[in-house]
């Protein structure tokens, strides 16, 4: 009797999960997901200028300079192959943005997952925190965990000098970007699924209010919710759930690669 050779399913490819940081950071938020995310996924972590090894550039305040400094390489990348976006509270408006453009261009990723950031159309008080007086800005800072110990009482302490000019010009970014979407023209809904993450506490992104990034695609949305408050992003287990997002879209693509 002839024996019968059973066909080979093709592994999927590997995906690469791009990540981005929230206001005022870098990417260490991260340095654990390479391991976290499992088995077929790269992490790629982006900083903006200004931190990082890229603290000597001068930093972003506006959608054009964003999409200029970071959407050649996006592109890049993804014509090597799929991948995903994982972006956390500013990093969210970030990802959004690249989104709309990389699908703008013919190279869409397989989702956007956004973390601890409300939709573009709703207000935080963040909004228009980048030119209130230290003494109105630290409070609310504070509020959300972001005020290092002792920050508020030390008015020419290395926080205050160094890392809060940065925050401040990324606040700025951020609403640039949130105005950007509201225009029909840069903005509006994207056409892939869109994974959403909540801190259970978080005072300044409630599992509530993000439920709305349902209307910012036509694809399917999933809302998550995360133990803790604002800063969740170095989460074992967002890492792994993101992780398997990759995998789990990656084997749905249809051969060629094209949804």
């Amino acid at each position: 009797m002839a024996s019968r050779t059973k066909a080979r399913q093709p592994k999927p490819a590997r995906v690469t999960l791009h990540c981005l940081a929230h206001a005022g950071a870098g990417v260490a938020s991260y340095r654990g997901w390479s391991t976290a995310v499992g088995d077929g996924v790269d992490v790629s972590a982006w900083p903006l200028p200004g931190r990082d090894e890229r603290r000597r550039e001068p930093r972003l305040t506006e959608r054009s300079a964003l999409l200029a400094d970071l959407l050649p390489g996006l592109l890049h990348s993804a014509h090597r192959g799929p991948y995903a976006l994982y972006g956390h509270s500013m990093g969210a408006l970030v990802g959004y943005t690249l989104t709309r453009a990389l699908a703008d261009a013919g190279a869409p990723p397989l989702f956007l997952a956004v973390g601890a950031c409300p939709p573009p159309h709703t207000t935080t008080a963040l909004v228009d925190g980048a030119d209130l007086p230290d003494e109105d800005l630290l409070p609310l800072l504070d509020s959300i965990g972001s005020l290092p110990p002792g920050a508020s009482a030390l008015p020419g302490g290395l926080w205050r000098r160094t890392f809060l000019p940065v925050l401040r010009d990324d606040l700025r970014l951020a609403k640039s970007l949130r105005n950007a979407a509201l225009d029909p023209v840069t903005g509006g809904p994207v056409d892939v699924p869109v994974l959403v993450f909540a801190g259970s506490d978080d005072p300044l992104a409630a599992p509530a209010a993000l439920r709305h990034w349902q209307q910012w695609t036509t694809r399917p949305t999933e809302l998550h919710t995360v133990a803790g408050g604002h800063f969740f992003a170095g989460s074992v287990s967002l890492a792994a759930h993101v992780g398997r997002a990759c995998r789990d879209h990656a084997g749905a693509q249809p051969a060629g690669g094209t949804r």
